[in-house]
């Protein structure tokens, strides 16, 4: 991270405009525990001493022995102390609490603490690379923060373990002064937590910033047993996520060496990708206000910074925030030729909304109509503020399990997409926290769900018609192996040429040469695998199913 910060934590070089009960998650390399007891001896301010060396206060009592071996003092006066933390530290404490306490996700409530606290841009920025950072890399933090506490993670406050990893990534993965990392992280604490805990915090943040982030890492490192451990603790992923993202990259005709390249690129904040519902909304202003033109779909665009919200166009929900994957899936489906289309689109799994509001406006441009559905009333509702910028007459919203639409609904559609529920290996750029909470049973929890889905999409397409099942994550079980099945047990699928499609649905050349994404399929066809380090985009997965008569 190249970004330097002052005292208070806001980026160096622009001018301020203002000052600014839970989930454990496990480290993913262990480490062997030297750091000891944290305790640590403050000097003399303020205090007595008698003649056999024990500390006394101002009326000459003997303060309690044991307390001076277990608490650390700050080299400040009291008066000096830190008592609080400033918005933007505080916004992402909040952000990480609500995360590993609620299972909140990250990329949902910072942006309403942000707001909640009134950052500006640069503090904003500020809370941003710490909440998302310390979510990013918590695993590794804990293997840090072990090496440094004389008692298991899982026995600390878990507010005051947060606190830890925030201090930890200020100190070894941001710029941030060292002092002004534990001032800000002990006055959190005492401001947050209490005035007990804020000595150990103290203290174990001492130790931390005794080595650089590489010196903590090769150390960490090589106390592993093996080279996925030890990868793990480098790049913060679980040792069966990088096992199954290099698999992968090999099932998809990649070399599985660039697991690094990808692993680096969840590890960095992703670009905002923007778009504008065609026929409604417009990319000059966004433009105009420092993006630039996105280079895989049309109507995108690649924010430039800034808050999003204030956009013109992305109040009116016409000029939406959505990955530039999930914009190719929509527009494959709709690119798809069907003799003979009627107009029935349907989105089996649309929420919170974006694709579905990107193919209603598509459905919109061709005189079509657009069936989301939801399971839940919740999400339902969150798919009706979506399509709301979307002139009514273009779609309307079912509630219930997707599993039943071919009941009311057998053979009716023209085009179908079934973005199934998954691990979402692929958005853990945009969803930090997801790699410590997510399971290998996860994977095997979900496929019997996607599967079933799949087969609803295929009943409720009439024969020549398309359905696109997508996913965001690479894991061949959720997309290969699925796949697979479908075509062992049905003889009325056949796998169109995606690749080809995506191409057409992309911008001219954007799949040349080492961007290429499309993988030919025994027995004819091809699905599209996306990637972060190749393709900026989620680790979208698409493959393109024709109904036959």
């Amino acid at each position: 991270m190249s970004r330097e910060y002052d005292d208070h934590g806001a980026a160096s070089g622009d001018d301020r405009r203002g000052r600014p009960q839970g989930q454990q998650q496990r480290g993913p390399g262990g480490g062997e525990r030297r750091g000891g007891n944290v305790s640590g001896r403050g000097g003399d301010r303020g205090q007595g001493r008698s003649q056999d060396g024990s500390r006394r206060n101002a009326r000459g009592h003997e303060r309690n022995r044991r307390a001076q071996h277990e608490r650390s003092y700050s080299t400040q006066a009291p008066g000096q102390r830190r008592r609080r933390s400033d918005p933007a530290r505080l916004a992402a404490f909040e952000a990480l609490r609500a995360v590993n306490s609620e299972d909140a996700y990250g990329n949902l409530v910072l942006p309403s603490l942000v707001r909640e606290h009134r950052l500006d841009r640069r503090d904003a920025a500020f809370a941003t690379e710490l909440a998302y950072g310390t979510m990013r890399w918590s695993g590794t933090w804990d293997a840090v923060l072990q090496t440094c506490v004389d008692r298991p993670l899982d026995q600390l406050d878990p507010a005051v373990l947060d606190a830890l990893r925030l201090g930890t990534h200020q100190l070894l993965a941001m710029r941030v002064p060292d002092h002004a990392a534990l001032d800000a992280t002990v006055g959190l604490v005492r401001g947050e937590v209490g005035q007990g805990p804020a000595g150990l915090v103290n203290a174990v943040l001492r130790k931390v910033a005794r080595r650089t982030q590489e010196e903590w890492l090769e150390d960490l490192a090589s106390q592993q047993p093996d080279e996925w451990r030890a990868m793990s603790v480098r790049r913060a992923h679980p040792v069966w996520e990088i096992r199954a993202m290099r698999r992968a990259l090999r099932a998809n005709g990649r070399d599985p060496e660039e697991i690094t390249a990808l692993l680096d690129a969840d590890n960095a904040a992703p670009d905002v990708h923007l778009v504008a519902l065609p026929g409604l909304g417009s990319l000059d202003p966004v433009l105009e206000a420092g993006a630039h033109p996105g280079d895989l779909v049309a109507d995108s665009a690649v924010s430039g910074g800034g808050d999003v919200h204030r956009i013109p166009g992305t109040r009116e929900g016409v000029v939406r925030v959505q990955d530039a994957g999930s914009q190719l899936v929509a527009r494959v489906l709709a690119q798809a030729a069907v003799a003979e289309d009627a107009g029935r689109w349907a989105d089996l799994c649309a929420g919170p909304g974006g694709k579905a509001a990107l193919l209603a406006a598509l459905a919109h441009e061709r005189g079509a109509t657009l069936l989301a559905n939801e399971v839940s009333e919740h999400r339902s509702e969150l798919v009706r503020q979506s399509l709301a910028p979307v002139p009514r007459e273009a779609w309307r919203v079912r509630t219930g399990d997707a599993r039943e639409v071919p009941a009311e609904h057998a053979g009716a559609f023209d085009r179908v997409l079934v973005d199934v529920p998954c691990t979402g290996l692929g958005a853990l750029r945009r969803r930090p926290e997801a790699r410590w909470r997510r399971t290998p049973s996860d994977v095997a929890n979900l496929a019997d769900v996607q599967r079933e889905l799949l087969d609803a999409a295929l009943e409720a397409t009439r024969p020549g018609g398309v359905v696109v099942y997508a996913t965001c994550s690479p894991h061949t079980a959720e997309t290969h192996d699925v796949l697979q099945d479908v075509r062992d047990r049905r003889a009325d699928v056949e796998v169109l040429d995606t690749a080809a499609l995506a191409e057409q649905a992309a911008l001219p050349g954007a799949f040349h040469g080492t961007r290429a994404a499309g993988l030919e399929l025994p027995g004819g066809g091809s699905s599209v695998q996306l990637w972060p380090h190749v393709h900026g985009t989620d680790a979208m997965y698409m493959v393109a199913l024709r109904r036959r008569g």
